[in-house]
């Protein structure tokens, strides 16, 4: 999830525990700890592959965060010696704010390895938006509430905190549920046609748990649509979009082709981009994309490569054409591709209209294509293909 809403939680978490011995300074710490797992962003793995799969490993993992809550708390409760004998209390509050940050990122598409060491595969339940203002703003509310009141009347601040948290936990079961519906509605849309077998990803559109973006794979390619809650059950249209998965030929045992399959669950697309396509030239972050201040530069560098090269896009986060996560894994050369230096792709961003669009699709399913997509052709037996 956004930093702000972990930051909000982690205080919120802090003053449920400690809130009446230490005031304000339960939230001021719970937030540090609950911010505290995200600082591995600023680990650089090696390269974009190695950045994007190793975030949200060890630093959110269960076994080792409760193992660093015991010296964190120590720490916490050293520098707030006027609360002493509450050892057990910070623990206790440093604990739970440090492992509520991983258990909410499960929440998340993205992919959390939540059982380092004893597994790496990456938990995503894809019920909640990286940002949803419905999941935050109950946080947020009670947790100011609890500050303003708690010298006043603790007890009401208490339990106004307490139900933000509550409101907010209520939250997730409720995406869940929208989830498991919409999965659902995806199966029978699906039932009698050859996608039948194909793998389902079903997640929300951003800020929201009302409109669903649907992904159903074959073997050549995805097919993508919307849903919302409120088109009462129909089936869902679905634009098929071509994959090239036969271009990994003399890829498949190249560490970064392999990561990226696993990490995604086969929830990838693969396509052939000219030597000029434009790739980071640094590790990016969410803050320097936000501001377009990611540097940039021809994947052929200086070298004067001409050789095409082939593309990789994780479909989990995005949409058709826009995704988050797209790299560069090899070059294509007469005899086959060849493995490179795995380049990032800028993350790509849908027009401002798009915002609208998904405002008017949650109402109505007559809304249209997502403005900037690319053009449909006649319905196909699971929906339409994209041209």
């Amino acid at each position: 999830m956004d930093s702000l809403t972990q930051l909000a939680l982690g205080a919120a978490v802090g003053t449920a525990v400690m809130g009446r011995r230490a005031g304000a300074r339960a939230a001021l710490w719970g937030a540090a700890m609950g911010t505290l797992p995200d600082l591995d962003t600023l680990i650089a793995y090696g390269d974009p592959v190695r950045d994007f799969t190793f975030h949200r490993a060890e630093s959110h993992a269960l076994f080792w965060l409760t193992l660093a809550a015991i010296p964190l708390a120590a720490l916490v409760h050293r520098l707030t010696g006027a609360v002493k004998g509450h050892f057990q209390g910070w623990l206790l509050a440093t604990w739970l704010a440090l492992i509520t940050h991983p258990l909410l990122d499960a929440f998340t598409v993205y992919g959390t390895q939540l059982l380092l060491p004893f597994s790496d595969m990456p938990l995503g339940v894809g019920s909640i938006f990286i940002i949803d203002p419905l999941y935050t703003l109950p946080l947020l509310a009670g947790l100011v509430a609890a500050i303003a009141l708690s010298r006043r009347r603790p007890a009401l601040a208490q339990g106004l905190n307490v139900a933000g948290l509550a409101l907010s936990t209520a939250y997730l079961g409720w995406s869940a549920m929208a989830q498991a519906h919409v999965t659902g509605v995806v199966h029978r849309t699906v039932a009698a046609t050859p996608l039948a077998t194909g793998r389902v990803l079903v997640t929300p559109t951003p800020f929201n748990t009302v409109l669903w973006r649907v992904v159903v794979m074959d073997e050549t390619g995805y097919h993508e649509g919307f849903y919302s809650l409120l088109d009462g059950g129909r089936p869902i249209d679905l634009v098929r979009h071509s994959s090239e998965p036969a271009l990994l030929d003399g890829l498949r045992e190249d560490w970064a082709v392999r990561r990226l399959a696993w990490f995604s669950k086969g929830f990838y697309a693969v396509s052939l981009e000219p030597a000029e396509v434009i790739v980071a030239t640094e590790p990016m972050s969410t803050v320097r994309q936000l501001f377009g201040q990611v540097p940039t530069a021809a994947a052929a560098g200086d070298d004067a490569d001409e050789r095409p090269r082939v593309v990789m896009s994780d479909l989990r986060m995005g949409q058709t054409p826009w995704f988050v996560f797209t790299f560069v894994v090899g070059a294509q050369e007469a005899g086959g591709a060849a493995p490179v230096e795995p380049l990032q792709l800028p993350s790509q961003r849908p027009p401002a209209e798009a915002l609208g669009w998904l405002f008017r699709r949650i109402l109505d399913p007559a809304a249209g294509p997502l403005p900037g997509q690319p053009a449909t052709q006649a319905p196909t037996i699971a929906g339409r293909e994209a041209a």
